[in-house]
């Protein structure tokens, strides 16, 4: 049923993460925490579409050279690479080299920032499908948790029609998770009752 894990240092945790110090410090430090940053959604976003196929820890461990390899995802940056930048990146062992996901952050970016220019902002947007708070559910084990819902199915359709790509409902309820737009701890995790009421790690700017 996959109840939550009782680790070495006392406290019970969602099963996902393991036994994995890196994965174990991401689920307690920022997964759920409510995120509200227009480019810090963007790139989880983008990153989260990446995943697709792949193992989220996969990603996790690249995502400092993802941030290198797309500066820093500065959606204004991405959405002018050309194809000569392109190749570069299908060129990059430290990314997932896909070039159907690396064509679709660029029109994710461009996309993005017509919402910025014209709209209410990303972040707005977004957090205005649930209410502009966090969710809050109470599953028991990690069979409960679903893989999607009607408001990630809405999502999913409102930046697909935007021009965002890689943005299923499966993705985009995976990236509602992380964001902390829903609060999908399992009840008895210790993240659980205080994700909601903490501010994601930052970290700065690469250079």
């Amino acid at each position: 049923m996959s109840k939550p894990i009782k680790h070495a240092d006392g406290k019970l945790r969602c099963t996902w993460p393991g036994e994995d110090p890196f994965y174990i410090a991401y689920h307690d430090d920022e997964w759920g925490v409510p995120e509200y940053d227009d480019r810090a959604l963007f790139e989880k976003l983008i990153l989260d579409g990446f995943q697709a196929g792949l193992s989220w820890i996969t990603i996790l461990r690249k995502r400092d050279n993802f941030r290198k390899a797309f500066d820093n995802f500065e959606p204004a940056i991405i959405a002018k690479y050309n194809a000569k930048k392109v190749e570069a990146l299908m060129n990059d062992a430290g990314i997932v080299r896909n070039r159907a996901k690396i064509e679709g952050t660029i029109a994710s970016a461009k996309a993005y920032l017509e919402i910025m220019e014209e709209g209410p902002g990303f972040s707005k947007l977004l957090w205005s499908h649930v209410g502009g708070k966090p969710k809050v559910n109470a599953w028991k084990t990690t069979k409960s948790v679903p893989t999607s819902t009607p408001i990630s199915v809405a999502i999913s359709k409102d930046l697909s029609a935007r021009g965002f790509k890689f943005v299923g409902p499966t993705i985009v309820y995976a990236f509602m998770q992380a964001t902390g737009m829903i609060n999908d701890h399992l009840a008895d995790c210790h993240c659980h009752a205080t994700c909601g009421k903490r501010k994601p790690p930052r970290y700065a700017k690469l250079k």
